[in-house]
């Protein structure tokens, strides 16, 4: 079986940056251990399977393509940056006509379009809840390493978010994965505000990196999902609603935000990198 396959970095405007996404349009569903083997296979953060609207594949929500996401071990209900490289590949390859595309999704239906030479997104926000500070365990707090400067705040749910004093602090950090994947919410977004004033992320209004063992991912390089929590946030601490924001991993990469209301408009570019067949069997 020929399995096409994208290779495409998102929120980049530049091969080898921003978060590579593998996005495997196909025919028909295949066998759900198929697409984890293949995600596997790939070995990216995510890789996305789409498939056509058709009398013999319906949408449920009636949108142009099924669209589901693939850590290398797990199926996840919500990827930013492979609907960002899905809605890139079809767009800009499948059906390169059309300045939309709409997903029927885990997380319900999803609508990407053209901003110019950007695509802007279209997703639920994930608003988080401020953990007591008594309450926050001692064991995040040791695993991040910022014993000595503890956060800011701390807000829970099924992904944690550590807010740090600093930018600086942010880029600096040097987390234990292990210690993180031990924890009973394996997975943590850590942020803070700018200086917009100066330093190396004056030009945006925040900063953030996100650690997912618990979905085989020791750092994402840029995470479109993590923004749906962090939007809700920063616009109410920020008083905005329009946001640039900047994602410190290795690779790194910068996402636009816009809260509106239970809404999270989200806006990158990318880049393919590769277009082959997966031989699969």
């Amino acid at each position: 079986m020929q399995i096409p396959f994208h290779l495409v970095d998102a929120f980049t405007d530049r091969p080898l940056a921003g978060n590579p996404a593998g996005v495997c349009p196909l025919p028909s569903w295949p066998p759900d251990d198929l697409l984890v083997a293949v995600a596997a296979e790939v070995n990216a953060s995510e890789t996305a399977f789409l498939v056509a609207d058709t009398p013999a594949t319906p949408s449920p929500g009636g949108a142009d393509f099924h669209l589901r996401w693939f850590t290398p071990t797990v199926e996840v209900d919500l990827c930013g940056h492979a609907t960002l490289a899905a809605a890139h590949v079809v767009l800009h390859h499948l059906r390169p006509g059309p300045t939309a595309v709409t997903f029927d999704t885990r997380s319900g239906r999803l609508a990407v379009e053209r901003d110019g030479r950007r695509l802007r997104m279209d997703l639920p926000a994930q608003p988080r809840e401020p953990v007591d500070a008594g309450l926050v365990p001692d064991a995040l707090v040791a695993a991040l390493g910022t014993t000595d400067a503890p956060p800011v705040e701390v807000l829970g749910g099924t992904t944690w978010m550590v807010v740090l004093a600093g930018a600086a602090q942010v880029r600096a950090l040097r987390p234990d994965i292990a210690a993180i994947a031990a924890l009973d919410t394996p997975y943590v977004i850590v942020t803070a505000a700018t200086d917009r004033d100066g330093g190396p992320d004056a030009d945006v209004d925040f900063v953030s990196r996100y650690f997912a063992p618990g979905a085989g991912i020791d750092e994402d390089p840029v995470t479109g999902s993590a923004h749906c929590c962090l939007g809700p946030y920063w616009s109410g601490r920020l008083g905005k609603a329009e946001m640039l924001a900047y994602q410190a991993s290795a690779r790194g990469g910068t996402v636009g935000v816009t809260v509106m209301g239970d809404r999270v408009r989200l806006r990158g570019r990318a880049v393919t990198v590769m277009a082959a067949d997966l031989l699969a069997g």
